[in-house]
C-alpha cells in the first residue's frame, strides 16, 4: 500500500507494535464528531485511496454534507475484499471464464484477466432439506448436494486454481455472512506499503448478497452489491457512489422480558419501510444501542435490505470486543481494534448525537413478541394476530379433510439472520427442552428443520446437551447453509401436498428467515410468517396457524393437560446461563477448519488450465453470449412494445427464481429434452451457469400478474403483432427477429429482494432496453445498469395502473444523452392514435454508471479496458 498522504497520517502504538493510520481528527477537526460514523469511515477510505484533486474534492464534499445532511457529490469507495456465495459467484466466474475466452480469441493472454482483490466464496445456497427429523439428516442432505452440483462445484474449484485470490469455502463451512462474522472480519485490518511501513485501517468490504450488512453489527462497513458491480471492483475500479443520505435510528431503553433480537429486527423493518427508506445508509445511535449484545445487533443489521437500506451500521464498542473474544479472535487483534477505533474517532459513544439526514426513534421497552407476514417482511404484527390475518384470507376448505385449515407445513430455524446469534439458538433449544420434558410432540404433517449458519453451532449446542432436546421435537440439524430461507425447503410432506391439491387446506410456513414473499419458501406456499427461532419451535409444536398462542394452548401433554406458551418460553437469565455453559471460543475456528477439509469436495477432479473447457452438452454451464464485445449500448431513441406490464413489489424471486424447478414446467421440458431426469432437476439457482436455462426461467412465478395478459400461464406473455400468448422467451425472440425493441413497465420497489444479477441478465437476454418503474430497489437498479439496461423512474402519480397500457400501445424512449438523474422524455402512443408525453427520470446515480450504459454494461467495459491495456 502506498503512503500517499503523509500530511494526514499519525502513529498508533499497540503494545510493542507501531502502525501508521489516517488521522481523521487532523482533517476534520471538531466536525469529525458531527459526522455519522459511516461517513467517517468513508472519509478514511478516500483519504487512504485517492490523491490530488480527486481526494480534495471528496473530502470537501464529505465535510460539506454536514451543512444539509445531503449531497449530490460522487465519491469513490475502495473495499479491501469481496465476499460471494456459490450461486452469485457461479455466474460471475462464468462471466470471467467467458471473458478469458474472448480475450484469447482477440489475441490477448487470457491469464491476465483475474481479480485484483481477495475474493472469498462460500458454498451455502444449494443445500436443500430433503432429509429432516432424523439424526443423519445433515449427512444425507450433503450427499444430495454434492451429487446434484458436481459439475458446478468442479467449475468453482477450477476458478479457485485459475484465478489468483479466489478462495472457495466448501459445503458445510456455513452461511457466507456467518463465516464473515466468525472467521473473515477483522474489524481493523493491517497491511504493509512498499516501504515496509505497517498500516492499520478499518475492515471494509462488499458482498454479492443483499444481507452483507450483517457484518455491520460488529462495526465492519460493508454492503451488498450485484455480481456485476462486484466484477468492476474485482478488476480494480472503485465503487462510485453519491454521498448517501444517512438515517439515524435512535434506540432508547432496553428489550423487555420475552422480546428477542428478531422482534427488534422486524420492528426496525416495519418502521423504516414506513418512512420510505430506499437505499439510504442506516446508523444506530443512542443509549439503547449499548444494551444490545453484538449478536443482537447483527440480527438487526442483517435485515437492512428488508427495510430498504444499504447499511444497518452499529459502531464498535466493548460489546464488539466481547464478540471477538467469544469467537476466538487473538488477544492482540482485539487490543488493536480497541486502540485503533478509539484513536481514530470511530468508537461508539452512547450519548453522542451526530448529524443525520433524518432520524427515527425506537423505544426498545415497547417491543413485544412479533411475527411478520404473511407475504412481506415489513408487515409486522403481534404473534397473537396471526389467526386474524389468516381469517382475512376468506378461505373455505373443501370437505373431507382431517388437517387444520391453515396447517403449519414448514417450521424452519433457518437463515444467517437469526442462527448466527447463539442466544437465539439457545432460546429455541430451551423451548425444545421444556417441551420434551412435558412429553410434547410435533404433529406429523409439520416439516421441521434446523439449518444453522455455522458448524460451531452443533458444538456449543451439544456441549449444553441441547442436540437431543431439539431432536426430540424434530429439529435435527439438516446442514449448514441457507436451506429454507433461500427457498431450498425440499418437498412438502405428502399429506400436506395431497390436502392442498384437494382444496382442503392453505399450508403455512413459519421460519426464522428474512423473507416470506409468496413462492419464495416453497413454490406451492404463498403464506409465510417470519419469527424468532424459539417461536418457530412453539408453532411447530402447535401445528395449527389458526391457534392463538397468546391465550390458547400450544399443545397438550400426554395426560391431556394444556401447555401454554409462557410455560415453554425461557427467561433471559436461563438463556444467559445456558450460553455460559455452551460456548467455547475454540469451537469456531476448530469446527470451521474441520468443515473446510470436506472430503467429498476435495475429491472432485479439476483441470489446472487458464481457460475453462466448456462441455457443449452441459445443462449446467454454458458460455454466455453477453460476455462479448458485441454487446453494445442500448441507449438511443426507439419505439418499443412492452414485453410485460407488472405491478408493485416485483421481487428478484419473481424475475429470476431460486426455488425448485417445477417438474411440469417448460424449463423442465427443456432440461429433460437434453437428458436430465425430470424428478431430479434441482433448484433454479443451480443452473445460473447456463444462460439458456436462466433466460427461460425469467419471470417464472405463479404469483406474477402480467397486466398485458392477465390470464396468461406462468412465464407467458402477449406477442402484440400476432395476438398470440406464448412463452416470454419466444415472444422476445419474435420481437428481436423482427428488429422490434421491447421495454418493461412496473410499479413501486421493482427488484426488491436478493442481489441476483441474473434478474438483470435475464432481462438483457430477453432484449429489454429499458425498465420503466415507479421506484427501484438499489441493488437491482445497479444490476440493470451493469447489463446495459436503462432504469427510468415515473414521476409521482403515474404508474402502470394509471397508464392502463393496452395491447397495441407502444412506448417511445428518447435516451440519447443520459446523465445522472437527467430527464428522459417518453411518449406513449395508444393504438387509437392518442399520444401522451411523460418526463421520466433516469435512475442513474453516477458518471461511471453513465459510462457503463454507453459501453453496453460492465462486461464490455472490462473487456475494452483489458484489450486497450
Amino acid at each position: 500500500m502506498e503512503n500517499t498522504y503523509p500530511d494526514v497520517t499519525s502513529e498508533l502504538a499497540v503494545d510493542d507494535e507501531r502502525y501508521t493510520i489516517i488521522d481523521l481528527h487532523a482533517v476534520a477537526g471538531a466536525r469529525l464528531a458531527q459526522l455519522p460514523v459511516v461517513l467517517r469511515l468513508m472519509l478514511e477510505n478516500v483519504l487512504r485511496n485517492t490523491h490530488g484533486a480527486e481526494r480534495d474534492q471528496a473530502v470537501q464534499a464529505l465535510l460539506g454534507w454536514l451543512e444539509t445532511g445531503r449531497s449530490e457529490a460522487e465519491i469513490p469507495f475502495q473495499p479491501a475484499r469481496v465476499l460471494m456465495h456459490d450461486t452469485t459467484s457461479t455466474p460471475a466466474l462464468v462471466d470471467i471464464a467467458a471473458m478469458r475466452d474472448e480475450l484469447a480469441e482477440a489475441g490477448a493472454d487470457p491469464a491476465t484477466l483475474g481479480p485484483l482483490l481477495p475474493v472469498e466464496v462460500s458454498v451455502d445456497h444449494s443445500l436443500a432439506v430433503e432429509a429432516y427429523a432424523r439424526p443423519d439428516a445433515a449427512d444425507v442432505n450433503m450427499s444430495y448436494e454434492i451429487r446434484r452440483n458436481q459439475e458446478r462445484y468442479r467449475f468453482l474449484r477450477w476458478a479457485s486454481r485459475a484465478l489468483p485470490g479466489v478462495r472457495i469455502n466448501p459445503p458445510g463451512t456455513g452461511i457466507m455472512h456467518t463465516i464473515n462474522l466468525e472467521q473473515l472480519a477483522t474489524v481493523v485490518a493491517t497491511a504493509e506499503d512498499g516501504s515496509g511501513r505497517r498500516w492499520a485501517m478499518p475492515d471494509m468490504m462488499i458482498g454479492t448478497d443483499s444481507h452483507t450488512p450483517m457484518v455491520n453489527g460488529i462495526g465492519v462497513l460493508g454492503w451488498g452489491v450485484g455480481g456485476l458491480e462486484a466484477q468492476t471492483v474485482m478488476f480494480g475500479m472503485p465503487t462510485m457512489l453519491r454521498i448517501p443520505d444517512v438515517v439515524g435510528v435512535e434506540l432508547r431503553g432496553s428489550l423487555r422480558a420475552g422480546a428477542t433480537a428478531t422482534d427488534l429486527a422486524l420492528t426496525v423493518t416495519q418502521r423504516l419501510r414506513g418512512i420510505g427508506v430506499s437505499g439510504e445508509f442506516i446508523e444506530f445511535f443512542g443509549p439503547g444501542v449499548a444494551t444490545l449484545a453484538a449478536g443482537e445487533r447483527c440480527v438487526v443489521a442483517n435485515m437492512a435490505p428488508e427495510y430498504g437500506a444499504t447499511t444497518g451500521y452499529f459502531p464498535v464498542d466493548e460489546h464488539t470486543l466481547d464478540y471477538l473474544r467469544q469467537t476466538g479472535r487473538p488477544a492482540a487483534a482485539i487490543a488493536l481494534v480497541r486502540a485503533y477505533m478509539r484513536q481514530a474517532g470511530l468508537w461508539f459513544e452512547p450519548l453522542a448525537r451526530p448529524r443525520y439526514t433524518r432520524t427515527l426513534c425506537i423505544d426498545l421497552d415497547a417491543i413485544g413478541m412479533h411475527a411478520a407476514g404473511p407475504r412481506r417482511p415489513q408487515d409486522l404484527l403481534p404473534h397473537t394476530a396471526i389467526p386474524e390475518v389468516l381469517r382475512a384470507e376468506n378461505f373455505s376448505p373443501a370437505a373431507g379433510g382431517d388437517l387444520p385449515a391453515f396447517p403449519i407445513a414448514i417450521a424452519a430455524i433457518t437463515s444467517c439472520t437469526n442462527t448466527s446469534d447463539p442466544a437465539l439458538l439457545v432460546a429455541a433449544a430451551l423451548v425444545a427442552r421444556k417441551a420434551r420434558k412435558l412429553g410434547l410432540k410435533v404433529p406429523a404433517w409439520v416439516k421441521t428443520s434446523l439449518g444453522p449458519g455455522s458448524p460451531a453451532a452443533a458444538a456449543y449446542l451439544a456441549r449444553a446437551g441441547f442436540i437431543e432436546d431439539l431432536a426430540a421435537v424434530g429439529f435435527d440439524i439438516v446442514g449448514y447453509g441457507c436451506t429454507t430461507c433461500i427457498g431450498n425447503s425440499g418437498p412438502l410432506p405428502p399429506r400436506i401436498t395431497a390436502a392442498a391439491q384437494a382444496g382442503q387446506i392453505r399450508p403455512v410456513a413459519v421460519l426464522s428467515g428474512n423473507r416470506n414473499f409468496p413462492g419464495r419458501i416453497h413454490p406451492d406456499l404463498d403464506l409465510g410468517f417470519l419469527m424468532s427461532p424459539p417461536l418457530v419451535v412453539a408453532y411447530a409444536l402447535c401445528g395449527d396457524a389458526l391457534r392463538e398462542l397468546g391465550s390458547g394452548p400450544v399443545s397438550h401433554a400426554p395426560d391431556g393437560r394444556p401447555v401454554y406458551l409462557d410455560e415453554l418460553w425461557p427467561a433471559r437469565a436461563e438463556v444467559d446461563t445456558a450460553l455460559a455453559q455452551a460456548l467455547d471460543p475454540a469451537d469456531f475456528k476448530r469446527c470451521f477448519d474441520i468443515a473446510r477439509r470436506n472430503p467429498s469436495w476435495h475429491a472432485l477432479d479439476v483441470a489446472d488450465e487458464p481457460r475453462f473447457s466448456w462441455d457443449p452438452s452441459s445443462t449446467t454451464l454454458r458460455r454466455p453470449p453477453f460476455a462479448s464485445l458485441k454487446y453494445g449500448s442500448q441507449l438511443g431513441s426507439y419505439s418499443a412494445y412492452p414485453l410485460l406490464v407488472l405491478g408493485d413489489d416485483i421481487t428478484t424471486d419473481h424475475i429470476s427464481p431460486a426455488s425448485a424447478i417445477p417438474s411440469d414446467s417448460l424449463v423442465a421440458d427443456y432440461l429433460v429434452a437434453r437428458g436430465d431426469a425430470r424428478d431430479d432437476l434441482n433448484v433454479f439457482a443451480s443452473r445460473r451457469g447456463n444462460w439458456e436455462v436462466m433466460m427461460r426461467a425469467a419471470f417464472h412465478s405463479k404469483t406474477l400478474r402480467n397486466m398485458l395478459a392477465p390470464q396468461a400461464p406462468v412465464a407467458h406473455t402477449l406477442h402484440v403483432p400476432s395476438g398470440e400468448i406464448l412463452p416470454i422467451w419466444d415472444v422476445a425472440a419474435r420481437y428481436r427477429d423482427a428488429g422490434q425493441s421491447t421495454v418493461l413497465v412496473a410499479g413501486e420497489r421493482y427488484g426488491t429482494g436478493s442481489s441476483r444479477d441474473w434478474a438483470a441478465k435475464g432481462q438483457r437476454l430477453l432484449g429489454i432496453r429499458a425498465v420503466l418503474a415507479c421506484s427501484f430497489e438499489r441493488i437491482h437498479r445497479s444490476n440493470l445498469i451493469g447489463m446495459g439496461i436503462l432504469p427510468l423512474r415515473f414521476p409521482a402519480g403515474i404508474g402502470p395502473e394509471s397508464l392502463a397500457l393496452a395491447p397495441g400501445d407502444t412506448i417511445t424512449v428518447q435516451a440519447e444523452a443520459v446523465q445522472p438523474r437527467s430527464t428522459v422524455h417518453v411518449v406513449v402512443r395508444r393504438r387509437d392514435g392518442r399520444v401522451e408525453s411523460i418526463a421520466m427520470t433516469a435512475a442513474v446515480e453516477t458518471q461511471l454508471e453513465v459510462d457503463l450504459l454507453r459501453n453496453g454494461g460492465v462486461i464490455p467495459t472490462i473487456l475494452r479496458q483489458r484489450l486497450a491495456a
